[in-house]
């Protein structure tokens, strides 16, 4: 009987040991790799968005502006000792494209999703991180379908399209005086997030819009809608699309007799290929932004923004998109940091509802709750004068 319970208990002895073993072997590391996308060293973003076609120059500019942020965090330790690694695949801005290279992050296990460029990527990818419980931070774009209703796992940092579109509205009729305003606009889920705030900004006002036109996604197929605008011959234009579309239509419409149409451009269009695609014919155009003036070096953010862009850049010129994903990372890095060592999901997200009055040093501070994923708020207008873009005072 002895010799049985001596037994038993030398078994017991063996497993125990064996067991405190196996739990001595667990490093830090393996212990953190419970958490996806977190090492004891690192933590993995993924973004997918354009780096090829009409709308490369909206994903490489705005994964600059992280890309610099990221670059001098991890040169200064990283966040609570991790390095940011940001993952980017390229979806040519097209929405199959884009839910492949999401549930690519998903299998591998990315911890956050952000900078993604478009509405319809957006719209294809947050429901696949949605069910996989994924955070979706800082899309490039104001589409409504993300903030209203407030989605728990979306935080948006820029201004909506229909705060964009307000804009433009109450900037050519209010205070221009001008009434026979038409659109035009990308034929997608894009272009009709523009649509419905501009009629919602005409409508506020006892406005008809005086017509629309459209062009298919990723394509210059803009010579039906020119031909329409002449019909219609408006005051002025809301232009709801791609810089490559957008510029052709402006060159288009100019040459058959709409020079003095006032052409003006939500911010998705990317201002400076805009600007590059018209060259001399860019005179007098406006474009709404989302962001401060990216010259304004009286601004702290601003000079900061310039101050890490040529860090990482040598080849580093100002511009709205990149100054946007300098504001986006600088934003989320601080949710991360405050979200504590024992790094989580649903630590970033709390994280977020939490922050309160964040001071970007843009004059417009970013606070969230769990009734608010709206970030930025105001909206500024630019022209185009003297081949260069200018802030509009009124």
């Amino acid at each position: 009987m002895k010799k049985v319970c001596s037994r038993k208990i030398f078994i017991k002895l063996v497993l125990t040991v064996a067991a405190i073993g196996m739990w001595a072997a667990i490093s830090p590391y393996d212990v953190q790799a419970q958490v996806k996308g977190v090492t004891d060293s690192s933590v993995l973003l993924c973004a997918s968005n354009a780096q090829s076609g009409p709308a490369k120059f909206l994903g490489r500019e705005y994964t600059k502006g992280f890309n610099a942020v990221f670059s001098r965090i991890n040169k200064n330790g990283g966040i609570n000792g991790r390095k940011i690694k940001l993952k980017v695949l390229d979806d040519g801005y097209e929405p199959n494209r884009a839910i492949d290279n999401t549930k690519t992050f998903i299998k591998e296990g990315c911890f956050l999703l952000t900078g993604y460029v478009g509405t319809p990527t957006s719209k294809a990818s947050v429901p696949l991180a949605e069910k996989a419980s994924i955070p979706y931070f800082f899309p490039f774009t104001g589409a409504e379908f993300l903030r209203n209703p407030v989605r728990p796992l979306v935080f948006n940092l820029r201004a909506s399209y229909y705060m964009e579109t307000e804009e433009m509205v109450h900037y050519l009729s209010d205070k221009l005086g001008l009434k026979k305003i038409a659109i035009f606009y990308q034929d997608d889920s894009y272009g009709r997030a523009g649509l419905a705030g501009f009629k919602k900004a005409m409508e506020k006002r006892g406005l008809k819009m005086a017509g629309e036109a459209t062009y298919p996604r990723n394509t210059v197929a803009v010579g039906k809608a020119v031909i329409t605008m002449r019909r219609l011959k408006p005051e002025a234009i809301v232009m709801i699309g791609a810089y490559k579309p957008c510029a052709e239509f402006i060159k288009k419409a100019k040459k058959i007799g709409l020079a003095d149409t006032k052409f003006i451009n939500i911010s998705f269009v990317g201002s400076k290929a805009l600007l590059n695609e018209l060259g001399p014919q860019g005179e007098g155009v406006l474009v709404t932004q989302v962001v401060p003036f990216p010259w304004d070096s009286s601004l702290p953010g601003v000079k900061e923004y310039s101050k890490v862009m040529k860090e990482a850049y040598k080849d580093f010129e100002p511009g709205f998109v990149s100054l946007e994903g300098f504001l986006a990372a600088k934003t989320l890095t601080e949710i991360m940091s405050k979200a504590g060592k024992d790094l989580s999901r649903e630590s970033v997200v709390a994280s977020a509802n939490n922050l309160r009055d964040f001071d970007l040093g843009i004059n417009d501070p970013i606070s969230f709750s769990k009734t608010d994923h709206q970030g930025l708020e105001k909206v500024y207008i630019t022209v185009i004068s003297n081949g260069k873009f200018q802030q509009v005072n009124y």
